[in-house]
């Protein structure tokens, strides 16, 4: 029997690229690339995939570009002095990292040169730790402590995409924006507050390019969560010594009430389930006594030495709104059920109605990285940080006011009608502090709520930790000028002589630019 001709083709390399296809990919991005150009601007679909720049990378070059950032001199340093230092030092929450992180990072792995940086949320670098050599061939590209590491200053770096990204991230040799920063290799990876949710900052190790080895990238993610562990250590113990003193003080209180840390974690609930935690105003208490709180209604607030004396005035409706705060249970279908249960019926049919009467919603964008939504209505106001992936879909939502469905949410999210379960499970917890504010079947926000979004000046500062395809649509229409965000004014148009009121041209619509969406005549 004739045996099969042996293939000749090579398999496809799958190497990493080298210092000099990077730096070939680099200029010709930057010498081809239009200033609002996008990822898939930067190379020639004729290339092979070895010579595709990562989006992020292109993202990031295409953006300093337009900012006129000089690839061969950058910006002016940013450094902080010694109080500043001192100052962000202490108040980062950082600081019991640095022997943990010592450890990990610096003692076990070898010999290798490297370079350990622990910046805040803003870029600052708190602490930089090192072989001696290697930190004075760092200082002499102004990588040291106290400088300021963001791309409008050094170009396109481990930190600055970390960062904005807010997931692990590498830049290697030529990935850097500035040529003087081609020799180095920097991998880094976010911090997070347990207690809140909150990007503190990064940890970030950088080598010299032709040293570096596959595993630093996973050492990194590691050590980061190494740091999240400390954190969270240190948080269940100030919630226990939080516990030992409200214990006496609940005693005391007639009616229900909890008390919670700084945070909104309880630590201890008298006369009442107790939520894992409430959700507090992003903007602190105001001087007023009395606050309106989406899973408890309106409640007097106390301070205490390390949190709140939360005391509701109505304990009818505390046992029943405890249930839906977050991290509670209830999880179901998102039919406009909780705990397989209407939520209009286990309100009593007037809370949530009274919730999305003449409601404003506001959902600010302005600060990349901390998303915030604020609610005006007659049952109180409110206002949280929402996490990326609800800021994007209620910046979906908000775009597209006649509704989507699940399976249109999950396409213009992930690019995968299919990923339904994932969309409807992120409503769900929505649904729980939105309550009558949103509407399903199709997903969309009630017709009586009066919703806005404040975006950032710089298009490329929308949602910049998304991927999803409609908010990468959403940045390209609103640099284009050809999209407008809900509640910003009409873009003025060319006018006839004489004519003082009437725009010639049709303003910008409202929204993302459309893209085909499958019909899912069953998806809701």
């Amino acid at each position: 029997m004739r045996q099969p001709a042996r293939q000749t083709r090579r398999p496809e390399r799958r190497t990493p690229q080298t210092a000099a296809e990077s730096a070939k990919v680099r200029e010709r991005a930057l010498a081809d690339t239009p200033a609002h150009g996008s990822a898939r601007d930067a190379a020639s679909p004729d290339d092979p995939p070895l010579f595709h720049a990562r989006p992020e990378i292109t993202d990031s070059w295409a953006r300093l570009r337009r900012l006129g950032l000089d690839p061969d001199a950058g910006a002016v340093a940013v450094n902080l002095g010694p109080a500043e230092l001192e100052h962000r030092r202490r108040s980062s929450g950082l600081d019991p990292l640095l022997p943990v992180l010592r450890d990990t990072l610096l003692e076990q792995v070898g010999q290798l040169p490297l370079i350990l940086a622990i910046a805040d949320a803003e870029g600052h670098v708190l602490w930089q730790e090192g072989e001696r050599a290697l930190r004075r061939g760092a200082d002499r590209i102004g990588f040291h402590t106290g400088a300021r590491w963001v791309e409008e200053s050094v170009g396109t770096n481990g930190i600055a995409a970390t960062l904005r990204a807010q997931r692990p991230m590498h830049v290697h040799s030529a990935e850097h924006y500035l040529r003087s920063h081609h020799t180095w290799t920097c991998v880094a990876a976010p911090v997070h507050d347990p207690g809140t949710g909150r990007l503190i900052g990064a940890i970030n190790l950088s080598a010299p390019a032709h040293t570096v080895r596959p595993y630093l990238l996973q050492l990194t993610i590691t050590a980061a969560k190494l740091a999240e562990t400390e954190l969270r250590a240190r948080r269940l113990e100030s919630l226990h010594h939080l516990r030992t003193l409200a214990a006496p003080l609940l005693a005391r209180v007639n009616g229900p009430a909890l008390v919670v840390d700084a945070a909104g974690w309880t630590a201890a609930a008298a006369g009442l389930p107790p939520p894992p935690r409430l959700r507090l105003p992003a903007e602190g208490w105001s001087s007023a006594a009395v606050h309106w709180l989406p899973s408890l209604g309106e409640c007097v607030i106390e301070p205490l030495a390390d949190g709140w004396l939360v005391r509701p005035i109505r304990p009818q409706d505390t046992a029943l709104a405890s249930s839906d705060c977050p991290g509670g249970r209830g999880d179901g279908p998102d039919d406009g059920t909780v705990g397989g249960r209407r939520t209009d019926d286990r309100l009593g049919g007037g809370l949530l109605a009274e919730q999305a009467a003449g409601a404003r919603l506001r959902l600010d964008l302005r600060r990349a990285g901390s998303p915030q939504l604020s609610v005006r209505g007659a049952a109180g106001s409110w206002s949280h940080a929402l996490s990326p992936r609800h800021a994007e879909l209620l910046l979906l939502l908000a775009t597209e006011r006649d509704g989507l469905s699940a399976a249109q949410l999950a396409d213009a999210l992930f690019g995968d009608p299919a990923r339904t379960v994932t969309v409807r499970a992120e409503l769900s917890r929505l649904r729980r502090y939105l309550g009558g504010l949103l509407a399903h079947r199709p997903y969309r926000f009630a017709e009586s709520v009066l919703v806005t979004v404040a975006g950032p000046e710089d298009p490329y500062d929308l949602l910049p930790t998304s991927s999803a395809p409609a908010v990468r649509r959403l940045r390209a229409g609103l640099l284009g000028g050809t999209v407008r965000l809900p509640g910003t004014p009409p873009l003025p148009g060319p006018r006839a002589p004489g004519d003082e009121s009437v725009p010639r041209s049709r303003p910008a619509r409202t929204g993302p630019p459309r893209s085909p969406v499958p019909a899912h005549p069953t998806g809701h």
